[in-house]
């Protein structure tokens, strides 16, 4: 019963806010329109702001799990047009914290201890909260005694049955709109719910989070542009993550980092720098960097520093995906459209049968009006959306790691021309990703791969005169049997010759010995 109930609620705010205009355009027929107002209990539909912005409000209005639903969204801007992409990436979680009880009975229920046993102090008021956890101050004595001022974030309880409970009607409604609206197919949103599922159920398990905190942490540690906080195993539960306090202003505030004396414009200049980085070298990235998630540290020692928070979200690119990228990158900056098509051709995400001039065709169409533009005003981040909406005409398969690193560059973008205006992307990019390029077909690639399998090549190095005298003695011995069958086989064939040859010669003089006998009997 409260399963239907629930998709009543769902479908009521819908229909309040007027989102089926999304997806039943094609659809405008008069049982819609009574159909609404009967749900809606003859109360105003809100259809006088933007289409975008009603589609925020509604999934705030439903909660907390269809807030992050949106965040998810809005990482499929290839599939949706600009302007509810750019509206879903508003979202914020906004969310009351849950009873300080409820969270301490939750750590005590984890770690099977006392909450004062198991921290030196503890700050029973929550600091921040969302939509999956919030956190809470305290402080742990290490091992070695010593005593660290730590985070901890704690699970909100209770989480799994209702997010099951709402993707399944999640699914159910999904399979509806693909099954009234064309528009609706052409969303895919099936895929996407179940790409929802994905992300949650991840972020769902903290011990995950915290190493992909831990292994950010180790990638940049020595570019010494970032602060990640340690997390602490011995207190990680998948219900519970402690890890180092950190001490910073939240980005968005930019009037604190002024008086401050914050750099904002070597500040926007570290931001690219640090992602280039997390993409190009380590092919990891962090995937959820809005302004919630990142601080920038006024300590003395670690002055205008980024800290970033929340690893939930992150991206990942194999080699094949960074040497695809930065090719693209440089020839969209060149103006070699041409290289762009045969690019997504050879990556395998275009049909066979794609004529390279007219996917050129498409990709200058979208991209030859931003270079009449002063560089500062060209947004790279728009430039891929626009890529990607137009290769849906060819049936490209955008790979999800592609779109979400497309996301996260919008994030980026977005938040360094917010600190400096005259940001110019472009400039900081591309010698960026020409000495990457360089350095992947150079000597530098051969000296690198050369190091990194030294320790392999060292092992196997003792062992090869052995392995070559093998490898000559096996061949040797290989030559032989072949030698061997194939005499034998030459001497079958000989005989089979020489059968042939004496059978035909025998076969002959029998029919000569046989005319003979004729010819005498006839005389």
């Amino acid at each position: 019963m409260n399963h239907y109930l629930r998709a009543f609620v769902i479908l009521w705010i819908v229909l309040r806010y007027g989102l089926d205009e999304l997806v039943l355009s094609s659809f405008r027929r008069r049982w819609i329109g009574v159909l609404t107002r009967v749900i809606t209990f003859g109360r105003r539909r809100r259809l006088d702001a933007p289409r975008g912005q009603r589609l925020r409000e509604a999934l705030e209005r439903l909660g907390p799990i269809y807030v992050k639903f949106g965040q998810v969204l809005s990482t499929r801007q290839d599939l949706l047009p600009p302007d509810i992409a750019l509206e879903l990436a508003r979202l914020q979680d906004r969310v009351p914290p849950f009873p300080s009880e409820v969270a301490i009975a939750t750590i005590e229920r984890a770690f099977g201890a006392p909450v004062d046993s198991i921290f030196t102090s503890f700050q029973r008021e929550p600091v921040a909260s969302a939509s999956i956890a919030q956190v809470h101050f305290a402080t742990i004595r290490l091992r070695n005694g010593e005593l660290r001022d730590v985070a901890v974030k704690v699970l909100r309880p209770g989480m799994l049955p209702v997010i099951e409970k709402d993707l399944d009607l999640m699914g159910m409604m999904a399979g509806w709109v693909e099954h009234l609206s064309e528009d609706g197919r052409r969303l895919k949103p099936r895929e996407v719910v179940a790409e929802f599922d994905k992300y949650l159920h991840d972020e769902l398990d903290l011990v995950r989070e915290a190493a992909n905190a831990a292994q950010l942490r180790r990638n940049m540690a020595g570019l010494n542009l970032v602060m990640i906080p340690e997390m602490y195993w011995d207190f990680c539960h998948p219900e519970v993550m402690v890890m180092e306090r950190m001490t910073g202003v939240p980005i968005s505030q930019i009037d604190r980092l002024v008086d401050a004396g914050v750099d904002l414009r070597q500040l926007a200049r570290d931001g690219i720098t640090i992602f280039f980085t997390q993409v190009f070298r380590d092919g990891f990235f962090h995937a959820d960097m809005h302004p919630g998630n990142i601080q920038v540290s006024i300590e003395k020692g670690t002055f205008g520093r980024y800290i970033s928070l929340d690893f939930g979200i992150i991206g990942t690119l194999t080699e094949y995906d960074k040497e695809y990228l930065a090719q693209n990158f440089t020839a969209f900056f060149r103006r070699d459209y041409k290289r762009v098509a045969e690019l997504h051709i050879e990556s395998g995400w275009v049909p066979p049968g794609t004529r390279v001039d007219e996917l050129e065709g498409a990709v200058r169409t979208v991209c030859e009006p931003y270079f009449d533009r002063p560089l500062k005003e060209i947004s790279l981040g728009m430039v891929l959306m626009r890529l990607f909406q137009t290769s849906r005409r060819f049936n490209v398969e955008i790979q999800p790691q592609l779109v979400l690193l497309q996301k996260t560059l919008l994030n980026i973008e977005g938040l360094g021309r917010q600190l400096d205006p005259d940001l110019d992307l472009w400039a900081t990019a591309k010698p960026f990703l020409e000495r990457w390029m360089v350095e992947q077909i150079g000597p530098r690639r051969f000296i690198d791969e050369l190091r990194d399998q030294a320790p392999r090549y060292a092992k196997i190095l003792p062992d090869l005169p052995r392995l070559l005298h093998g490898y000559l003695q096996e061949r040797q011995s290989t030559d032989k049997r072949e030698l061997r069958e194939l005499l034998a086989e030459q001497r079958r064939t000989n005989r089979l010759l020489q059968g042939i040859v004496y059978g035909g010669i025998g076969f002959a003089l029998g029919l000569l010995a046989m005319q003979v006998l004729v010819r005498l009997r006839l005389f």
